[in-house]
């Protein structure tokens, strides 16, 4: 998109995931590392927001994030076959994270894509 380059979707772009901020992903190595509760040792973790974005969404809020720095994208996607073995929706259950380690995500899908995309304007930018 930073080089209008047009964006390729497979499906129908209703398929979604638990896209997760790497910030949120920090957050929770740290806490599992200074964490004190015996109960939270050795434990498998999800680490995710807790929520589902569309790929659909995602391509809407990449473009709003673009706007923010100057840019803009008015191609609309080009959709394609869904992917053979493609799990149409996914959301992951942070709920064993919070209990154990006191996590919670503190940057949504928006606001990580907000942080993140001056970094990619000037690494990505033609």
């Amino acid at each position: 998109m930073l080089k209008g380059e047009t964006v390729h979707i497979n499906g129908d772009g209703e398929t979604s995931r638990d896209f997760c901020y790497i910030d949120n992903t920090v957050q929770a190595n740290i806490l599992a590392g200074t964490c004190q509760n015996k109960d939270s040792l050795n434990q498998i973790y999800n680490i995710a927001v807790g929520e589902r974005t569309s790929l659909n969404q995602l391509f809407q809020f990449l473009q709003s994030s673009l706007v923010g720095q100057g840019v803009s994208y008015t191609k609309l996607p080009v959709y394609g076959e869904f992917r053979a073995g493609d799990v149409l929706h996914s959301q992951a259950s942070i709920n064993k994270a919070r209990n154990l380690l006191g996590y919670q995500p503190t940057a949504a899908v928006v606001e990580g894509l907000s942080i993140a995309m001056p970094w990619y304007r000037n690494k990505l930018a033609g």
